[in-house]
């Protein structure tokens, strides 16, 4: 009731958590692929870049709707010009299955500056004579900025507190 008070009211956030819980019929809610799409897409209109990735992950696993890599890569584009690390992550794995390396390594650095797993990728593509080792250093330093950036008392102690807290 309160997220749909939240949702009429336009609250982006609440729109998007709301297509959540549909997508995985959660909190009582039946599970409805479509409606989840539905709000994720009326989210992101409203500037949640995560409700866009959520959308591309949709296409490209096929959940809810026709696999489409295409139609992925589109929404994780536009999640990733909002500023969403794990789609550019996801940007960079496509160039990566595409053979192209380059540019997935931009994504790559992109993404290394708030996504450890990018970090992780362009260690692989290293090892793999893809990148370089300025490519690998690079991509720590970023990481490592996002971290000093992000890095709080708080956030210390609910990391130490329990593992699903853990932001590094």
């Amino acid at each position: 009731e309160r997220l749909n008070k939240c949702m009429e009211a336009g609250d982006a956030r609440e729109i998007h958590l709301l297509g959540c819980f549909y997508s995985e019929g959660a909190h009582g809610l039946p599970r409805n692929r479509a409606k989840a799409l539905e709000l994720w897409h009326q989210a992101g209109e409203l500037g949640i870049a995560k409700a866009y990735h959520n959308i591309g992950y949709a296409y490209r696993t096929g959940i809810g709707v026709e696999r489409d890599e295409k139609k992925a890569n589109h929404y994780y584009e536009l999640a990733a010009m909002g500023g969403f690390a794990t789609a550019r992550h996801n940007l960079g794995n496509a160039e990566c299955r595409a053979g192209n390396w380059d540019r997935a390594i931009k994504h790559y650095m992109i993404a290394a500056g708030g996504y450890s797993d990018s970090v992780k990728c362009i260690l692989h593509l290293y090892k793999h004579g893809h990148a370089t080792k300025d490519d690998y250093t690079n991509a720590l330093r970023a990481y490592q900025k996002y971290l000093d950036e992000v890095r709080s008392e708080q956030r210390d102690k609910a990391a130490a507190a329990d593992d699903r807290y853990k932001y590094y």
